[in-house]
């Protein structure tokens, strides 16, 4: 079985589909540092394959440069990671690649989601912000390009045909625009011949530490005989603090790699985070200034004293820069370290950590990359290129491989309920 990623990320989704037992023919990603990333996994994946994982840690250690580490896999599969910009213009050099993939071979599975910032809530905020100031017209949310990207997401689905597709966004996708673009969408998969179902799923009901909800929208072949699948539930109790107990502490700033690990809980081995011959990566906090870690720790406290949270407008005057008191008034928010959820991890994480403050006071700064990637589920040997930034937002716009990884296995049921 195969699949096509579209608007791939940082292979998340993907990630899930490979545990499932998938193949890709190919991701398509435009941000180059992404692009990297599914390279990189990619490469993790042939050489577990073909028992060589070695190579992967002394890339991880950095023994070896990423051309080193690419020289032992088949140029071929590195081929499959497109970078490319989905547009009008882009399509035929992409179908190009991807015939090429293919060599006449036919398409299982389209999966990916398009940008989601235009459906969000956050997004339509940010709207109605823009029309108490009159901007020009072309500059509005519902003039975002990303709202149509569906379209192009539809041009796969015409040219090849794949038995299911997964197309995964933000719930504010069904209502945004009255449900235009959503109801748009169906209509347009519809003329490609497909039946359309979805449902909104949460990430925590699939062992993913974070209150995450995503609409899955699954499409199939009109003249195949199937239902939206179901898929497997996995819950689990183990607490945020729990699952980091054992990442050494860190100061802002600071970064602790090549540590190996001494604890190990149940969560992290059936969750797949961790595996026996894992060497700590990516455990990096941002720097904070003074000011910031003492708001840090009065977020914390208060969150301590009976889960209350920080409001803006309660910090000692001598620690308020912002001047507008009434908007983001929780800009400053602790991971909830005694549940076993936390709020949702988002790509504005590679903006500033204050949204995902560290619950321990005795660090007093913002979640690690290392820590942002296990609340999203990834697995600790996956490494994201690209620095610091660019891994925050990596792991914020992604879909965690948990809940990937049970999607996929509904739909590999349903392909093979088709044979």
């Amino acid at each position: 079985m195969n699949y096509i990623d579209l608007f791939a990320g940082a292979g998340g989704l993907s990630e899930g589909f490979i545990r499932a037992g998938f193949s890709p023919i190919a991701h398509i990603e435009m941000d180059e540092d992404a692009v990297n990333t599914l390279k990189t996994r990619m490469a993790y994946h042939y050489l577990v394959k073909n028992d060589k994982i070695k190579v992967y840690i002394s890339y991880l250690k950095g023994e070896i440069t990423r051309d080193q580490l690419y020289q032992n896999i088949p140029q071929e599969l590195l081929e499959t990671c497109i970078c490319e910009t989905i547009s009008k213009e882009s399509l035929p050099r992409i179908y190009k690649k991807i015939d090429g993939i293919l060599n006449g071979d036919t398409v299982d599975v389209i999966i990916g989601g398009p940008p989601c910032q235009a459906y969000s809530l956050v997004g339509r905020s940010i709207k109605l912000a823009q029309d108490k100031i009159k901007i020009e017209k072309h500059e509005k949310i519902e003039d975002d390009p990303r709202n149509y990207l569906y379209k192009l997401y539809c041009e796969f689905l015409r040219k090849y045909k794949p038995k299911i597709f997964v197309f995964e966004n933000v719930t504010g996708l069904l209502s945004a625009q009255n449900g235009k673009f959503y109801n748009n969408f169906k209509a347009l998969a519809k003329r490609c011949g497909y039946i359309v179902e979805d449902k909104i799923l949460e990430a925590d009901k699939f062992g993913v530490k974070q209150s995450r909800k995503r609409v899955i929208i699954v499409g199939w072949l009109k003249d195949l005989d199937l239902k939206y699948p179901e898929f497997k539930h996995s819950t689990d109790k183990t607490t945020i603090n729990e699952m980091f107990a054992d990442l050494p502490a860190l100061e802002p700033g600071q970064e602790k790699n090549n540590y190996k690990f001494c604890q190990i809980n149940n969560y992290l081995i059936k969750s797949k985070i961790r595996s026996s011959n894992d060497i700590l990566i990516q455990h990096v906090a941002r720097p904070h200034i003074d000011r910031d870690r003492q708001i840090y720790k009065i977020a914390i406290e208060k969150w301590n004293d009976g889960h209350k949270r920080l409001h803006y407008d309660e910090l000692p005057e001598g620690l308020k820069t912002h001047k507008n008191r009434k908007s983001f008034v929780d800009r400053f928010k602790v991971v909830e370290g005694d549940t076993n959820a936390c709020h949702i991890m988002m790509a504005h994480i590679s903006k500033d950590g204050h949204y995902f403050i560290h619950p321990d006071i005795n660090q007093a700064r913002s979640i690690s990359v290392r820590e942002a990637a296990r609340i999203q589920s990834f697995p600790d040997n996956y490494y994201f290129e690209g620095g610091r930034t660019s891994a925050f937002r990596q792991i914020g716009n992604a879909v965690p491989p948990l809940m990937a990884e049970a999607i996929a296995k509904g739909i590999k049921n349903l392909i093979k309920s088709t044979k």
